[in-house]
């Protein structure tokens, strides 16, 4: 598939998913609690629960959810760049958070949560607004009963990387 074929593919995806979502929003304790990890990150991209806000921040939108597995896209513009010139480096690093942590997440069982203990990112190349639509998929490296492992990738239409994440995340009870 030739890259711009690829970045177009991508562009629609995002904008199937978009009409799909619903409106931004915090999901109630209860909610958080009586899915599992996967049931609730499907909930989300299916537009039964609201993503998060700071998803609606950066523009970004999960694109696939699977056991061990998400994949987030979003499209980095002016607003998200430096005083440097290029896109802030806490963009991608909010983008590989959310995908690494939301991987781990779709491991849990009902009335499991998680949060961030490190996180660790590499950043290869520079973003900016003619960078187009990237991607970041979160991988589980390992779940145990207190300890998430998984990493994460953003790549462009190109496949070049971008960045380069791992973290550590406690688990624990809601």
């Amino acid at each position: 598939m030739e890259n711009s074929d690829k970045r177009q593919q991508w562009l629609a995806q995002e904008q199937a998913m978009r009409a799909r979502l619903a409106p931004a929003g915090v999901v109630t304790r209860d909610d958080l609690k009586s899915r599992t990890g996967l049931e609730f990150m499907g909930a989300i991209a299916e537009g039964v629960l609201p993503p998060a806000p700071i998803a609606e921040l950066l523009g970004i939108v999960p694109i696939s959810v699977e056991r061990g597995s998400v994949v987030f896209q979003g499209t980095p513009t002016l607003a998200h760049y430096n005083p440097s010139g290029v896109v802030h480096g806490g963009y991608a690093a909010t983008l590989l958070d959310t995908v690494v942590g939301c991987s781990v997440h779709t491991m849990l069982p009902a009335g499991k949560g998680y949060t961030t203990l490190e996180l660790k990112v590499n950043y290869i190349r520079a973003m900016t607004d003619k960078t187009g639509p990237v991607r970041a998929e979160g991988t589980v490296v390992n779940v145990g009963n207190q300890v998430g492992i998984a990493e994460g990738r953003i790549t462009d239409a190109n496949g070049k990387l971008l960045a380069f994440a791992t973290t550590t995340c406690l688990i624990f009870d809601l």
